[in-house]
C-alpha cells in the first residue's frame, strides 16, 4: 500500500467516523472548516521543518510527488484523518458527559492553598 492510498483510506474512515459512527457530523460544521486553516499552518510549518531538514524522508515511488512547503501532499490528508478522527472522539466523549476525574481545577492541592476552604 502506498502513501497515498493510506492516506486518502485514512480520510475515508475518518470521515466515515464522523458522520455514520459517532454522529458528530463535524464536517459539516461551519466552525470546523473556520478553525482547520489554524491547523494546517503548524502542520506545513512542522511538516516544512522535518522534510526540508531531512529529518523525515518519503520513498518517491509510495507518493504522488506534489509537495507543500517540502512536504507530500498525502501528508494534509493524513493530518486531516488524523485531527478529524481525534476531535470526533472528543466531542462524542463530551456529549456523553464522560471526562477525567477530578475535572479540571478540582480537587487541586494548589488551588485549596489558594483559596482556603471557609
Amino acid at each position: 500500500m502506498t502513501y497515498t492510498v493510506a492516506a486518502l483510506l485514512g480520510v475515508a474512515v475518518a470521515v466515515a467516523i464522523d458522520l455514520w459512527l459517532l454522529r458528530t457530523r463535524l464536517v459539516t460544521k461551519v466552525v470546523f472548516w473556520a478553525t482547520y486553516p489554524i491547523i494546517i499552518t503548524f502542520q506545513l510549518l512542522s511538516n516544512g521543518i522535518l522534510t526540508g531538514h531531512g529529518i523525515v524522508l518519503y520513498n518517491p515511488d509510495a507518493i504522488i510527488g506534489w509537495r507543500i512547503a517540502y512536504a507530500p501532499v498525502e501528508d494534509l490528508f493524513f493530518g486531516f484523518a488524523l485531527v478529524l478522527f481525534t476531535l470526533s472522539i472528543w466531542v462524542w466523549l463530551g456529549r456523553r458527559g464522560i471526562q477525567r476525574t477530578p475535572a479540571a481545577g478540582e480537587g487541586s492541592r494548589l488551588l485549596e492553598k489558594i483559596k482556603p476552604k471557609p
